[in-house]
C-alpha cells in the first residue's frame, strides 16, 4: 500500500511504510482517541523538550514560580521575548492531517500536551488542550483571566525597548520561554483587576491538570477504540496516564515518536518515523468508520 505524499514532506522510507501499513491494519474500522505532545510541533519552528535533537532543559515548576521573585521576574522577561514565537508559529501538515482525521469523522477526539494551539489553529474543533494555552493568563488571587496580548501591551509599556534589545534571544520552548538572559530589571505586570500575581495559564511541573480536563480526556479514550499518540515522550505522568488506561482497557495503543517513550512497554505497535508524514500518511489511508 502506497500513498503520494503531501507537498513539502519527505517520502517515507520502505521500512517506515511497513510499519505505518501494520496501524493502518490495528486501526481500520476504529474511532480513535489522538493524544499529541511537543514532537508534532517540531516542523512549525517549535523545539520539543526531549526529542533526540533537542537542547536539554529544565523547565519551571509552579512552585519555584510562585515562591521566587527573581525566578519569576526571569520567566515573565523570558515569555514575554518568547511568546512571540509562538503566536507566529504556523500549523503544520500533522496537525493538518489530525484535523482532516476529525472531519471524516475518525477521532472521538483529541488531547493534547502542547500550549500552543496549532491543532485549533489548523481546524481541530473537539480539543482538550491538557496543559493549557499559551495565549492566556490568570490571576492567581482573583483568578481573572485575560488575552497575552493585553498583557504584552502592559509589559511593553513597563519595559520600553526591552524586546528591541533581546529581539536576537536564541532557542524558545515549547512554554514560550526564550533563551535570554538579560532578565533582572524586568517589571513584571501585577493583576489589571486586582493588582495580584499572574501567570501565564497553562500547567507548570508540579502543577496538577484540572480534574474535569482529565475526566473530559479519559472519556475521549473511553469512547474510542484505540488510541493515537503522536510526538510525545509520555515522560510526564500526565499523558501516560491515558495510555495506561487504554491499554488497560483492552485498545490498542499505536506510538509514532522519534526515541523512546515511557509508554512503549503498553504499545500495540510503535513507529519511529517523522511524526507529520506519519500522520499525513494515516490520513491519506485509513478508510471511513461506518456510522452506527
Amino acid at each position: 500500500m502506497s500513498a503520494t505524499p503531501s507537498a513539502g514532506l519527505a517520502p517515507l522510507p520502505p521500512e517506515d511504510l511497513e510499519l505505518l501499513d501494520r496501524a493502518l491494519a490495528l486501526l481500520r474500522g476504529l474511532r480513535l482517541a489522538v493524544l499529541t505532545g511537543a514532537g508534532l510541533s517540531t516542523d512549525s519552528g517549535i523545539p520539543d523538550y526531549r526529542g533526540p535533537q533537542s537542547v536539554p532543559r529544565n523547565p519551571m515548576t509552579y512552585q519555584q514560580f510562585v515562591g521566587d521573585e527573581a525566578l519569576r521576574r526571569r520567566y515573565w522577561a523570558r515569555n514575554h521575548v518568547g511568546w512571540r514565537h509562538l503566536r507566529r508559529a504556523d500549523p503544520n501538515a500533522g496537525h493538518a492531517a489530525v484535523a482532516r482525521l476529525e472531519q471524516r469523522g475518525l477521532l472521538t477526539g483529541l488531547i493534547t500536551q502542547n500550549v500552543d494551539r496549532l491543532h485549533s489553529s489548523a481546524g481541530s474543533t473537539d480539543v482538550i488542550d491538557l496543559h493549557g494555552t499559551f495565549d492566556r493568563v490568570v490571576c492567581l488571587r482573583c483568578s481573572s483571566t485575560f488575552p497575552r496580548s493585553r498583557i504584552a501591551e502592559i509589559l511593553e509599556a513597563l519595559n520600553p525597548g526591552y524586546l528591541e534589545r533581546e529581539s536576537d534571544a536564541g532557542d524558545v520552548a515549547p512554554d514560550a520561554d526564550a533563551d535570554v538572559d538579560d532578565t533582572g530589571d524586568f517589571v513584571m505586570a501585577p493583576c489589571p483587576v486586582c493588582g495580584g500575581m499572574l501567570k501565564p495559564d497553562f500547567v507548570y511541573f508540579g502543577e496538577n491538570v484540572p480534574k474535569d480536563r482529565v475526566a473530559a480526556a479519559y472519556a475521549m479514550v473511553d469512547a474510542a477504540g484505540a488510541l493515537l499518540v503522536a510526538g510525545s515522550s509520555l515522560t510526564v505522568m500526565s499523558g501516560l496516564r491515558f495510555v495506561r488506561h487504554a491499554f488497560k482497557g483492552g485498545k490498542p495503543v499505536v506510538i509514532i515518536n522519534r526515541g523512546w517513550t515511557r509508554g512503549d512497554e503498553f504499545a500495540a505497535l510503535k513507529i519511529e518515523a517523522g511524526v507529520s508524514e506519519s500522520l499525513t500518511y494515516l490520513a491519506d489511508m485509513l478508510p471511513d468508520v461506518p456510522r452506527d
